[in-house]
């Protein structure tokens, strides 16, 4: 071994200054990498120790045996010191770690947003919350309908041209998507006897699409069938209604009308939402916005459910939730409505 030591005395003073030494660069390492430096320098295979053992072969056969025993003590102790010190700069770098990822528990939280009602949702529950104030039932029914409850019930047989004032979906000949809520109304009166007060909310289908109309939307279709029951009850009702949900300033108006199932018939508009009245695009310059259809129940009706005409007399309207909703609120589009753009949603 090149300058290794020639005796026994000697190797112990280069083994006592080389431990100093190393345990010196181990305190002085100051993380994992610089620590692996340091013992590839002292114990890799090229290494001082290493060496050492290597040049045993120079010292007197006498005295190799406890130089070997010497040395590899070196080795153990070393190695020890290495595992000592990895184990602390491991723990060092681990609580740094955490120092630097800590939470501050301190800091607000990150609140999720909460979601809220549709505004169709919010339209309809309006709408069935009036009624059932004033006494109402709220009913339902099927979606896919007869021929029978969906037309001719509410007399409109098979060649009646106000079948083309609808556009319907057919499943069957004789099988439709209901066109209005009206069939839940009929076959309320053929299983309940009078008084009936109810209304009928529910997703109607017609063949129409733009930005005022949908393939599917929602309807509430209300009737009242008594002794007694005149159109001015009608109109009372309905303009209670108008100014319950659009204010208590807001101006109606009826306008004649046809629908087949009810006659006399009428539309109720009201003043415009947006102008109050004065002119404005959204209602044409007109300073009106139809809102609902209404009237009488046709005799005819009554009388295929059962009904005396000439002992009762009922009213029926039907409204659009999608159209209260615009009106409501201010929109121009029926799509935004179905379209789940959060954005526009959280307007509401």
């Amino acid at each position: 071994m090149e300058n290794g030591p020639s005796s026994w005395n000697e190797l112990q003073e280069r083994v006592t200054q080389l431990t100093q030494e190393c345990q010196r660069e181990i305190e002085q390492a100051a993380n994992g990498a610089a620590l692996q430096e340091v013992k590839v320098r002292w114990l890799g295979r090229k290494g001082v120790v290493t060496q050492l053992l290597r040049g045993l072969g120079d010292l007197p056969a006498t005295e190799r045996p406890r130089a070997g025993q010497v040395l590899n003590q070196l080795r153990q102790q070393l190695e020890a010191s290495f595992a000592q010190r990895e184990s602390s700069i491991i723990a060092q770098e681990k609580a740094e770690r955490l120092e630097r990822e800590r939470l501050d528990l301190t800091l607000p939280g990150r609140r999720a947003p909460l979601g809220h009602l549709h505004p169709l949702t919010q339209a309809l529950g309006e709408i069935k919350a009036f009624f059932i104030g004033m006494g109402y039932q709220v009913v339902e029914g099927p979606e896919v309908e007869t021929d029978y409850y969906n037309f001719q019930a509410l007399n409109v047989p098979k060649d009646h041209p106000a079948r083309d004032m609808q556009a319907t979906f057919y499943l069957a000949p004789d099988l439709v998507l209901r066109t209005q809520t009206s069939p839940v109304q009929v076959r309320t009166m053929e299983r309940q006897k009078p008084p009936i007060r109810i209304i009928a909310p529910g997703k109607v289908y017609r063949n129409d699409a733009d930005i005022t109309h949908s393939p599917m939307f929602h309807q509430v279709e209300g009737l009242v069938v008594d002794e007694g029951i005149r159109f001015s009850d009608l109109k009372g009702t309905l303009i209670a209604f108008a100014k319950a949900l659009f204010g208590q300033d807001r101006r109606v108006r009826f306008r004649p009308s046809y629908f087949p199932f009810t006659e006399p018939s009428a539309e109720m508009d009201i003043s415009c939402t947006v102008c109050g009245g004065k002119g404005c695009r959204v209602c044409k310059g007109e300073g009106w916005l139809e809102i609902l259809g209404s009237g009488m129940v046709h005799p005819q009706v009554l009388e295929m459910a059962g009904y005396d005409p000439e002992r009762l007399t009922g009213w029926a309207f039907g409204m659009g939730v999608e159209r209260v909703a615009m009106l409501r609120y201010g929109i121009e589009d029926i799509r935004l409505l179905f379209e789940n753009d959060r954005r526009f949603l959280a307007e509401f």
